[in-house]
């Protein structure tokens, strides 16, 4: 049996590579670029860059935020999402410590979490090249989570399905009312979201949910307080459904489970 921290340790390290590919997502998919080709190269001068130029964070650290080639700026965000994804990966070990088949899927909703957030403060969408595949991929790891599970694996299967129409269709009904307050890339995001917080626990769902437009309403409120946004400045929302989604399941959801408990 692997200690728990070394267990949180080691997924930390493989959220740090994951991070590092991250970014060249969150530079390339809005583009419609190659994940692949060419290699990395600095945005500024565009040569290409050694693979001790790519090491996570330490990296960034050595060249003091800096091309080595032409001494240009490089965005503290590139050590962020990889220090942030890392600290996402250890923290699903950590917290579902004996729930290691539902790792795989709650790993890649981590990734794909940080990334959608990135890529929706960018360019204020959540591109279909990522959303849309997450369904086939998220399906297939609630699937095999289910059947890895010791007990009630096919009611958390069931009730991910059920959670996944219901906050898409709330979502759906939104965006039909209010079609300028919510994009439709919310919409199709939510569905995720629902399944993999419904697999949990319904209280889990119940606090994702609404936490996301809790967290939306703090931050806009915010914004508008110091003067950083007006009543007609568009927000993206994709980054408070992610950070609501993640409360939720890495504690948050106790609340809702408690709650829907007392209900009767």
């Amino acid at each position: 049996m692997i200690p728990l921290w070394a267990s949180g340790t080691l997924i930390g390290v493989l959220g740090l590579l994951i991070g590092s590919f991250l970014n060249v997502v969150i530079h390339r998919v809005p583009a419609g670029e190659s994940l692949v080709r060419p290699g990395s190269r600095c945005p500024s001068c565009g040569e290409a860059l050694k693979p001790w130029h790519n090491v996570p964070v330490l990296s960034w650290l050595a060249l003091r935020g800096r091309c080595a080639y032409c001494h240009s700026a490089i965005s503290v965000r590139y050590p962020i999402v990889e220090a942030g994804t890392a600290a996402l990966f250890a923290a699903v070990a950590l917290h579902f410590p004996h729930r290691q088949w539902l790792w795989p899927a709650l790993l890649w909703f981590a990734a794909i979490s940080i990334a959608l957030t990135a890529i929706d403060l960018d360019v204020k969408r959540l591109p279909d090249a990522i959303v849309l595949p997450s369904y086939a991929v998220m399906a297939g790891l609630l699937a095999v989570a289910a059947t890895g599970a010791a007990n009630g694996g096919s009611h958390a299967l069931i009730r991910s399905l059920e959670g996944a129409a219901a906050l898409g269709w709330f979502y759906g009904l939104i965006w039909l009312i209010a079609p300028a307050a919510m994009g439709f890339g919310d919409v199709k995001f939510s569905v995720i979201i629902g399944g993999v917080t419904a697999y949990v626990s319904w209280g889990t769902l119940l606090v994702g949910a609404f936490g996301a437009f809790i967290v939306g309403s703090v931050i806009g409120v915010a914004l508008l307080a110091t003067g950083r946004a007006g009543r007609n400045t568009a927000v993206p929302f994709g980054p408070f459904m992610a950070i609501g989604a993640w409360a939720s399941l890495l504690g948050a959801g106790a609340w809702g489970d408690w709650y829907l408990a007392h209900l009767g």
